[in-house]
């Protein structure tokens, strides 16, 4: 697919020109840049269903059904975008890259479609029901889906340089966990959530100012990075591979079925936690929007991650990504365990959750370096690459398990009985939940990820990459420089 010749303009050009990463790409392109599409998205995936349940009350729609339907279909209809978009990406042929020219198209639909998943209209439930529905997909199923595949291939196609791909990753990663969670994760339950309430103008008006800031940040992102091995090889006429060979060339190779079926099981555990996290706050461990749960309980997860900038990649390089992620959901499943014992307990729970979060800092800071050398694994074996699909699958995997983690939760909150608050005389004002609710959060935000752990180690077994992964580089080389 050939993009307009207006993208080979000086003003469309990446800032970025060293052949090596430099400073300035990580500071700004990985760090900065994506922060603000990340963090919009790590409150939406937080709190946008606290909206539908809380300040919309749409948990009894259709006996429970809307909310559980709902945001599965439409992440049934993001996959066949998903899929789409990947195949668009592939095909795309600029000066500026295959997948960082949709960053700027990704750049004005967030904001609006953002807005709109917030502006829901008063009247009649069929009205709310059906804004509802059009803006969630107009924003995960067509705005974020060209934001987040080409995000998701910035790291992979940004160097072939196994140890500045690793520190692009964490720096990627540090906007994901350290900026987004410092805010989502700690002033949002301490100073926000508890201002909110359910007053809906209060909502609509926060996350406007949130949505807004997508925009110059993602044109941060586009103007500080680059895409050096799209360069590489489009120095080469290569014909588009048909989608059914590279799925016959992923779906053979045991490193990419390894990877993918890690990344499936981490993103449905981490869906139902975050999820369940506002609500295991408000009705397990503490009281509604009391400021105070939800901040202790993340930022005692979140010290963890900020350590982990300083070590993790160090460790990474001395013992393995793959071993040291191995490790690490050992500690993980241990620090779930003892967040169970006593579910109600303050100390006990941060005590697991501080223990829980450092076995976590591996997967959370090594993924994408690791995801990009099983993807070079892949044009080694077949001498072409699967970048546009292999991305498809991550993305259709992460927007899917929104969908199906949101529907199983909201389903079994309307089937246990969840009361939701009432706004009385302008005061918020929240029932206690019964035992079957609590015990059902509970399980997916702490008892769930023990199994998930278990099931984590098993395929990170197979996804040996690392061992092989210098040598078949240097032959790539060989072979580019042959042709």
């Amino acid at each position: 697919m050939k993009t307009s010749k207006l993208l080979d303009g000086k003003a469309f050009s990446s800032r970025i020109n060293s052949p090596r990463v430099m400073k300035k790409e990580q500071w700004l392109g990985y760090l900065v840049g994506p922060a603000g599409a990340l963090l919009f998205n790590a409150v939406l995936a937080s709190y946008l269903n606290v909206y539908y349940t809380d300040v919309l009350k749409l948990t009894s729609v259709w006996g429970g059904a809307f909310l559980t339907m709902f945001p599965i279909v439409s992440k049934i209809i993001d996959a066949v975008t998903n899929i789409v978009m990947g195949q668009i990406i592939d095909r795309t042929r600029t000066k500026q890259g295959k997948a960082r020219p949709w960053l700027l198209l990704s750049a004005i639909l967030m904001p609006v479609t953002g807005i709109l998943l917030f502006t829901v209209p008063g009247g009649s439930e069929t009205v709310q029901v059906i804004w509802v529905m059009l803006s969630y997909n107009l924003f995960y199923s067509f705005a974020f889906t060209i934001y987040n595949m080409s995000h998701n291939l910035m790291v992979p196609l940004s160097t072939r340089n196994t140890e500045q791909r690793g520190s692009l990753s964490v720096f990627n990663n540090i906007a994901n966990i350290m900026i987004t969670g410092m805010i989502v994760a700690l002033v949002f339950p301490m100073l926000i959530l508890p201002a909110l309430g359910v007053n809906k103008s209060s909502w609509i008006a926060v996350m406007c100012v949130l949505s807004i800031l997508v925009l110059p940040l993602t044109l941060i992102e586009y103007y500080f990075t680059r895409e050096r091995v799209t360069e590489e090889v489009q120095e080469q006429t290569q014909q588009a591979v048909p989608m059914k060979k590279q799925l016959k060339a992923l779906i053979s190779d045991p490193f990419w079925v390894a990877i993918i079926t890690y990344f499936l099981v981490y993103t449905l555990c981490s869906g139902f936690k975050n999820i369940a996290l506002v609500y295991f706050c408000n009705y397990v461990l503490g009281t509604y929007n009391d400021g105070i749960t939800q901040t202790l309980v993340s930022a005692l997860g979140g010290i963890p991650m900020g350590i982990g900038i300083f070590v993790v990649w160090p460790l990474a390089k001395k013992f393995g990504k793959r071993n040291l992620t191995m490790a690490g959901f050992v500690i993980f499943a241990v620090g779930s365990g003892i967040c169970l014992i006593n579910p109600h307990n303050m100390v006990i729970v941060l005590i697991g959750q501080f223990i829980k979060n450092i076995g976590g800092l591996p997967c959370a800071y090594v993924f994408m370096a690791l995801f990009a050398d099983v993807l070079d694994h892949i044009e080694w074996k077949c001498d072409f690459r699967c970048d546009g699909l292999s991305t498809s699958v991550v993305t259709i995997i992460t927007t899917v398990s929104v969908g199906i983690c949101s529907g199983i939760f909201n389903l079994l909150l309307a089937k246990t009985g969840y009361i939701a608050p009432e706004l009385i005389d302008g005061v918020t004002v929240a029932a206690t939940q019964n035992a079957a609710t609590q015990n059902m959060i509970t399980f997916f935000f702490l008892g769930l990820e023990i199994i998930g752990s278990v099931i984590m180690i098993i395929a990170l077994r197979f996804l040996n990459v690392e061992k092989v992964i210098d040598k078949e580089q240097a032959e790539i080389r060989a072979r580019r420089e042959k042709k």
